[in-house]
């Protein structure tokens, strides 16, 4: 079905107490399922996916090391000191930082926030000399200042180095082959929902980089309202890696009459699609992003991912050698088509919506079995070298 916006009601004194009600609620389940021997981790990775996610800054400090499957001992150690003399990665961290002045409350005082932002320096530079096999990028910051502000300093060093290991492990190869390994994801989830719109994309030969510092950012670089990152990082460290990339999808198909009414140009619609509405129904959307996970799972999309990846180098030469974009597009289409048939036939897709409970188990099960890396679910790396390096976040 094709994703609609939906209009947001007006609210009423009943509707007050009712959120009220189910938000105190919710506070007790949390506060039980940490409360018993062993934590109940899948019920808080429930109460996390579910609507208005965590809560509080004070419950999350309490959950998400437990999302993250931080053992106490480690949140218990007091960071190292960090030398930052002849660090190869100071230089381009602490410009980064520099520039972050915006992720930090407004109002906050100078003086709070400068303290801050070497508190971040060092967090990024004590995990990159922990994990010599990290490569730091332009990006990695916007997460890291999020742990931070939301845990303090130390907690934050614990956190950051297991997702920087495990969630965020392919953003930080020394190439970019994962990432764009993992953006081949976006396309195929729009077609499945909205073959319109993926093919008017096609068309405009937008590609997917306009969601690139979504992805390696977690939306912290392209959202003003820190309760929406948060809300959003609730979400992620719950669920499976690639959730991120579905997150994506449902913005593009949220905004599927924008997209349509664009001039099929591929610098207008790259335009639109880079500057993410800041008033978007997030509850909604995460509701929607965890549906097409339980309905398109990365294991189904993987084939069709891998003969992207293997056709994306021919595209570039056919478009190189003056052909027109129309003729290639047609190429890439039938050789996609001839790959899928002479696959193994896939097994339909159910096309009953499962139901609210079932999804938040199945999400919250698919959570628990976190991969070393994102693209290691599917295997095939792109090996292409001719994109430009971008100076992604001026």
């Amino acid at each position: 079905k094709k994703m609609k916006k939906s209009k947001s009601g007006t609210s009423s004194p009943v509707n007050g107490k009712q959120s009220y009600n189910r938000r105190k609620r919710k506070m007790g389940e949390i506060a039980q399922a940490l409360s018993v021997s062993p934590v109940d981790v899948a019920t808080l990775r429930r109460m996390a996916i579910s609507e208005g996610g965590l809560l509080t800054d004070e419950i999350r400090c309490q959950v998400w090391p437990w999302l993250l499957n931080v053992p106490p001992q480690v949140l218990d150690q007091e960071p190292d000191k960090v030398e930052r003399e002849n660090n190869k990665d100071y230089n381009q961290v602490l410009l980064d930082v520099q520039r972050s002045l915006r992720r930090f409350p407004p109002g906050m005082p100078d003086e709070q926030r400068e303290g801050l932002q070497e508190e971040l320096i060092d967090i990024i530079l004590r995990v990159l000399k922990r994990n010599p096999q990290l490569h730091y990028y332009q990006g990695y910051h916007d997460i890291v200042v999020t742990f931070l502000l939301v845990l303090g300093e130390r907690l934050a060093t614990a956190l950051v180095e297991k997702l920087s290991t495990h969630h965020l492990r392919d953003f930080m190869d020394p190439t970019m082959d994962n990432t764009k390994h993992i953006l081949n994801y976006l396309m195929p989830i729009i077609e499945r929902v909205n073959p319109e719109v993926h093919d008017f994309m096609q068309q405009a030969e937008v590609g997917t980089v306009f969601a690139l510092s979504w992805l390696i950012t977690w939306f912290g670089h392209v959202l003003s309202d820190f309760r929406h990152v948060v809300r959003l990082y609730d979400f992620f460290l719950a669920c499976h890696p690639l959730m991120p990339i579905y997150f994506a999808a449902v913005i593009v198909l949220y905004r599927e009459e924008e997209v349509l009414e664009c001039e099929c140009d591929m610098a207008m619609v790259h335009h639109l699609l880079s500057q993410i509405p800041q008033d978007l129904p997030y509850e909604l959307l995460i509701s929607r992003a965890g549906d097409l996970f339980v309905q398109f799972p990365p294991s189904e999309l993987a084939r069709e991912v891998a003969v992207m990846a293997s056709s994306t180098f021919k595209d570039f030469e056919l478009a190189s050698t003056q052909q027109r974009p129309d003729s290639v597009l047609r190429r890439r289409r039938r050789q996609k088509q001839a790959a899928l048939d002479s696959s193994a036939a896939k097994p339909a897709v159910a096309m009953a919506q499962p139901s609210t409970a079932r999804r938040f188990v199945r999400l919250a099960v698919m959570g628990l079995t976190v991969a070393l890396g994102a693209a290691a679910l599917a295997v095939v790396n792109s090996a292409l070298e001719w994109a430009p390096k971008l100076d992604l976040f001026p």
